[in-house]
């Protein structure tokens, strides 16, 4: 098996002992993203629909640094400290998704990193051997 270890400075800097994604053949395993802003490290906000939005631009960043599209993820893992913000995630996803839509997960967490209201991790599949 060889992994590659995807990095770019379009999405935050690890903040841990892990990597912004892996890739392992055509597949990519995306770490979890929060809304931090690249270039200072900081979060955007402190509102949920711009945190979310930020969340997604990471994404982006990353799956490009990968060599594909966030339309190329499969599965979406999101993180929210608050169930109700549900349908601002949906709202927002649409912005960045067409169908077919990833599988996803939503689950409700008591805390993220850097006090965060929402984190997204996923897993992409490359359309080639990039």
């Amino acid at each position: 098996m060889t992994k590659s270890i995807i990095s770019t400075d379009k999405a935050p800097a690890a903040i841990g002992t892990y990597s912004q994604a892996v890739k392992v053949g055509t597949t990519v395993y995306l770490s979890g993203q929060i809304p931090l802003v690249p270039e200072t490290m900081q979060m955007v906000s402190d509102d949920f629909t711009e945190q979310t939005h930020q969340v997604f631009k990471n994404l982006v960043s990353v799956c490009q640094a990968a060599g594909g599209e966030i339309q190329n993820m499969v599965k979406v893992n999101i993180f929210l400290t608050d169930l109700s913000n549900f349908a601002t995630v949906n709202e927002v996803m649409s912005q960045y998704f067409n169908e077919p839509y990833p599988a996803r997960a939503a689950i409700g967490v008591a805390q993220l990193p850097k006090d965060s209201q929402i984190e997204i991790d996923g897993i992409l599949e490359l359309p080639s051997t990039n």
